[in-house]
């Protein structure tokens, strides 16, 4: 008994692994961006329980609810760029480092990488932080006000 395994067999069967290895890291990044998420969405919820005066304040001398929405949002977007810059940071620098160790594995990060994960963090902190934007933008200035 012998068996034979051709040279297209064996591309096939190393395409199917590394389909698998990337629906895994994709898994992996997409937890990893919700979990991201929640946190930015907590941080803001607790900043608008925070900053409800400030919000009535500013809404009772005239800031319209977009104004506020404005604010929470950008609040938000900036917190997930600065994560953002700092995972790009880290894997510019893991990219780096397997670089130096291995002299036959090199990887390529381009600026049309880094491009996308910023475009892609900041649409993380725009979808997370619509709630707590909507939350302080619907705030009633007289009750937000009393509140201590």
């Amino acid at each position: 008994d012998f068996t034979l395994i051709s040279q297209d067999a064996m591309v096939s069967t190393m395409g199917t692994i590394l389909d698998m290895m990337t629906y895994i890291m994709a898994g992996i990044a997409a937890i990893s961006l919700i979990v991201g998420g929640i946190g930015i969405m907590n941080i803001l919820l607790v900043s608008v329980a925070e900053r409800t005066r400030e919000v009535g304040l500013r809404m009772a001398v005239g800031a319209r609810r977009t104004d506020v929405l404005k604010q929470f949002l950008t609040e938000s977007v900036l917190m997930s760029l600065i994560g953002g810059s700092i995972g790009v940071a880290a894997g510019v620098g893991g990219a780096e480092g397997v670089g130096l160790l291995s002299e036959r594995f090199q990887p390529i990060v381009t600026a049309g990488t880094i491009v996308l994960a910023a475009l892609f963090s900041a649409g993380v902190g725009l979808v997370f932080g619509v709630y707590p934007a909507w939350r302080a933008a619907a705030l009633d200035p007289i009750l937000a006000l009393r509140r201590e």
